[in-house]
């Protein structure tokens, strides 16, 4: 079995896993908890053996890369760093209703990665910018902070929905989600993490440029999305900490922010031209 199969494997276990947990949300079907869970981790387990697989595949291609360096790669390893980091908020929190809300990301990346022919999935040798070690440093904390956004926003949508039926009458359904303080806090705290990750992902994206292009800043599309997509969580957090948003504002503030990333990681390779092109290959 080679890592295209064992990737496409976790594509369906992503979804079975998002379904189960929509399903203990929309039925109340607690019983499904623990397979859920265990879908869930499963399908995190193949996503890793697919990702090292993939990476062995290249050596014995005559290549030798982290398959971190295309949309294709990169659409895998964020829906991987989306499961690593739901499991565990269910961990923490206790609460598996967070997964009808965070896992259908993993599954829309890995869908995206699987069913798209809009780029390539073969193993290509690496044109030169990206034969770098900063190459995983890069990619690994953009990714995990873009990760922790992705679940932000499916939070920001319980949130919404959490208030908006929380006003108008209180049925069982909505009932069973967390409280809003929870959610609230919840939140904050992925947003934190995100940012933090973020910003070492803009900070080890600039050492790699200056090693590759001699530049740290060269305001290619890319790093301009990146940074605005800084500047959005950065006014966010400040305006959480200086002011007191909390509640909706910050929940449509996950929202929009999480549409920036998707600009910055997508956008930008399919409508923009620039240094960072390549990555759309």
């Amino acid at each position: 079995m080679n890592s295209s199969q064992l990737l496409g494997i976790t594509t369906f276990a992503y979804l079975l896993s998002a379904i189960l947990y929509i399903a203990i949300f929309v039925f109340r079907a607690n019983r499904l908890g623990l397979f859920a869970t265990l879908t869930t981790v499963g399908a995190f387990l193949v996503n890793t053996v697919g990702i090292g697989l993939r990476w062995q595949e290249s050596y014995q291609a005559g290549i030798g890369y982290a398959p971190l360096s295309n949309m294709y790669e990169s659409l895998v390893f964020f829906a991987w760093a989306i499961a690593i980091f739901y499991l565990g908020l269910e961990w923490k929190y206790k609460n598996r209703i967070l997964g009808a809300f965070s896992m259908p990301f993993a599954y829309l990346s890995m869908a995206y990665a699987s069913f798209s022919s809009q780029f390539g999935k073969e193993i290509k040798p690496l044109v030169p910018a990206l034969q770098s070690n900063w190459l995983i440093a890069h990619v690994i904390t953009c990714f995990v902070g873009y990760a922790a956004f992705a679940v932000a926003c499916g939070l920001g949508f319980m949130y919404l929905l959490k208030d908006r039926k929380t006003k108008q009458a209180s049925g069982s359904l909505i009932a069973s989600l967390p409280e809003l303080k929870v959610i609230d806090d919840i939140i904050h705290k992925t947003l934190v993490f995100g940012f933090l990750w973020l910003t070492a992902g803009i900070i080890t994206g600039a050492v790699w440029a200056n090693s590759a292009w001699g530049t740290y800043w060269s305001w290619d599309p890319k790093e301009t999305w990146s940074l605005i997509t800084w500047f959005v969580y950065a006014a966010t957090l400040h305006a959480r900490f200086t002011r007191g948003w909390g509640g909706r504002r910050i929940a449509w503030l996950s929202i929009i922010g999480f549409f920036s990333v998707i600009f910055t990681y997508y956008g930008v390779n399919f409508l923009l031209s620039g240094l960072h092109s390549y990555g759309g290959g």
